[in-house]
């Protein structure tokens, strides 16, 4: 590691002509709640890029795209980029009080992007999942902090002498040896060639600032500490009265720095920001002197925890004796693992996030609440006594949700101490229980797709209001053909609103998927976790949808791959006979609890569409017994060589007949 970081070198060129940083490693900065990755696409984008769409779910690919660009740009001046992300809340929950006005914003803006179509920065659910996964198929080296990234960034790149990239406020008060990059600055689109390629950047050290404000280094942790942070908020002192140009609006952090300069020591300055503050009683003084050491405690620089994960791949101990096994520990530390669970082990609490959704209906994140009490159960064990504070919305409004966990026989004989050593079928069968399928139902499918598939069923029966057909078959049109390249899926300038039925659907989907991968890590990978950035194009599927309703053609959209046309058909047929088969075993007492499905698939749901009476779910009923039927005989029949000798012939002769067999496929959809 040690060479690699040698070799590992970077001219980086600043916008202001300051000198010239040489970088041997770039430590990308991770913030809780996605944040980062929100302003990592809305700030770090390259001029041509802002603006992916946000509204319809998310444009995934387009992300992954600019992720690979972003990491290949730092490979070509051979920058090795190291990437730290935030893990669980702060238990002492000093945050709390910021972290739920950021919330109830973000309700906010959530109900504006829905009733107005416009983007207000509601990151799509999947996008921090999108990022780590293509992060690891880069080969990018990650780590997933137990709590707050911001010392552990200051303590690696003190030891590496590197800089910090990130746009975390923060790091203008650590003092980095190598200096910090603003994300705002770091034009990375713009790689210049030459003997040695380099990122133009600016490059930002506290010892310039504190010359051109004069005020000692010392001291800068103490500025931030006054200015106002998650310890303490001092609004009883205007700063503004010591800037100087009083009469031009002058600045309150301006002002601080300008009263800092009689101040050589912390404690004398903290001692005068007292005395500011007029008369206190005794308790209210000692409150504010000890919250204003607190937040200065925040900045003082502390040996890496993370170095020997990064160096050997040992993970740091956890504190907390006995709350998190060590195999858990290692999984959190290398992103296997999300870090919601540690919010549950440590607070019973968890945060949701919130999607773009109207505000007179019920959160998305409702529908998907049986999978996360499974994943409460195996994380809690058998207390039946606890339960986990779903932090979510109601209308307009942020609410905690008391959730007891959910056990079902298999889970019960699970413990979390060795959930890692358990059976792979017990393992297996906890997922498919949640989620209310069987094995045998997902074994027509490719590894990629069982669980998107598995979490299909869930969402057509517990989505409420329930997804029509045509959501249904955009949804798994749009798995069937991967990643687009064909209709224009990233330009939005000019569309019309998104219909907020489609988007609120399909965020229901999201959200059981999300859970599902959350309870699928846990479980240690029963099925394949799917590659999200294929499995869901949000404005290609809300094309989809549009052309169906109106009635238009979907060559555009289609690939002329059997394959895939094939593939789209199977999954349709098995998720509407298993639907329509658990359906019929909740009429039927006798079959309660059982979710296997009937020997005689066709034959069953062809008699229970029948009985609705309804013409639309009949034909969808015969549709699917007539692909379950090719189905089977493509399992039991073998296609003669001669046979497709002469059908590619009769193609090459007869361009017409190719046209009109392409069509045929077209037309099933």
């Amino acid at each position: 590691m040690a060479e690699s970081r040698t070799r590992s070198q970077a001219l980086l060129k600043g916008l202001t002509g300051q000198t010239a940083t040489r970088m041997a490693e770039s430590v990308l900065d991770g913030e809780e709640d996605s944040v980062m990755e929100e302003r990592f696409r809305e700030m770090c984008l390259p001029p041509k890029k802002k603006g992916l769409d946000q509204n319809r779910g998310g444009e995934y690919a387009s992300f992954q795209e600019l992720i690979e660009r972003f990491i290949s740009a730092l490979r070509t001046c051979e920058v090795q980029p190291f990437v730290v992300l935030d893990g669980g809340s702060d238990p002492t929950d000093r945050k709390l009080e910021t972290v739920t006005k950021t919330a109830q914003n973000l309700i906010q803006r959530a109900y504006q992007a829905a009733e107005t179509g416009k983007s207000k920065r509601i990151l799509p659910q999947m996008a921090k999942k999108v990022f780590k996964q293509t992060l690891a198929r880069l080969q990018v080296p990650v780590a997933q902090c137990f709590g707050e990234a911001d010392q552990e960034l200051a303590a690696l790149a003190a030891e590496w002498n590197c800089p910090v990239l990130s746009n975390d406020g923060d790091f203008f008060i650590f003092d980095l040896p190598a200096g910090f990059l603003p994300i705002t600055h770091f034009r990375w689109w713009e790689v210049k060639g030459g003997p040695r390629s380099y990122i133009p950047c600016k490059s930002y050290r506290t010892s310039s600032f504190c010359i051109v404000f004069q005020i000692e280094p010392q001291l800068l942790p103490t500025f931030a500490a006054l200015a106002g942070n998650d310890y303490v908020k001092l609004k009883t002192v205007s700063w503004t009265q010591f800037a100087p140009g009083r009469s031009k609006a002058p600045s309150r952090l301006e002002g601080l720095l300008c009263w800092l300069r009689d101040f050589q020591k912390s404690e004398d300055a903290v001692a005068a920001a007292l005395g500011l503050m007029g008369d206190l009683d005794t308790k209210r003084r000692e409150e504010i002197q000890k919250g204003l050491s607190e937040g200065m405690k925040e900045y003082k620089r502390r040996q890496s925890c993370l170095k020997q994960f990064f160096d050997h791949g040992v993970p740091p101990p956890f504190q907390g004796s006995g709350l998190v096994p060590d195999w858990a520990r290692l999984a959190l530390v290398q992103t296997r693992l999300t870090s919601d669970i540690l919010d549950v082990l440590q607070l019973q609490r968890i945060s949701l996030g919130f999607a773009v959704e109207p505000r007179d209906r019920p959160s998305v994140y409702v529908i998907s609440r049986p999978i996360r009490q499974v994943m409460y159960g195996l994380l809690l064990g058998g207390e039946a006594s606890l339960q986990v504070m779903e932090r979510d919305r109601d209308g307009s409004h942020l609410i905690y949700v008391p959730v007891r966990p959910a056990f079902s026989e298999t889970s019960k004989r699970l413990r979390l101490s060795s959930l890692h050593e358990a059976e792979p079928s017990e393992r297996l069968l906890v997922l498919l229980e949640a989620l209310g399928v069987t094995e045998d139902s997902l074994s027509l499918f490719p590894d990629e797709l069982k669980l998107p598939v598995a979490v299909t069923c869930f969402w057509l029966q517990t989505a409420q209001p329930p997804p029509d057909q045509t959501l249904l078959k955009a949804l798994l049109l749009g798995m069937s053909m991967g990643v687009v390249t064909g209709p224009k899926t990233g330009n939005h300038r000019g569309a019309k609103k998104p219909d907020v039925g489609v988007v609120y659907a399909f965020n229901q989907w999201q959200a059981c998927l999300k859970d599902s991968v959350h309870l699928n890590q846990l479980l240690g990978f029963p099925l394949p976790e799917p590659e999200i950035a294929r499995l869901y194009q949000g404005t290609m599927v809300h094309q989809l949808v549009d052309r169906m309703r109106s009635g238009g053609r979907l060559k555009g959209f289609l690939m002329n791959d059997r394959t895939s046309v094939d593939q789209y058909h199977r999954m349709l047929s098995v998720v509407q006979l298993h639907v329509a088969a658990r359906q019929n075993q909740q009429r039927e007492a006798a079959r309660e609890n059982q979710s296997v499905l009937p020997p005689d698939l066709g034959a069953d749901l062809e008699k229970l569409f029948l009985q609705d009476g309804h013409e639309e779910a009949e034909t969808e009923a015969k549709s699917a017994i007539k692909v379950e039927e090719e189905l089977r005989l493509v399992d039991r029949l073998s296609v003669r060589t001669r046979y497709r000798t002469k059908g590619r012939r009769n193609r090459c002769n007869k361009p017409e007949l190719a046209r009109k067999e392409d069509r045929r496929g077209t037309d099933l959809l």
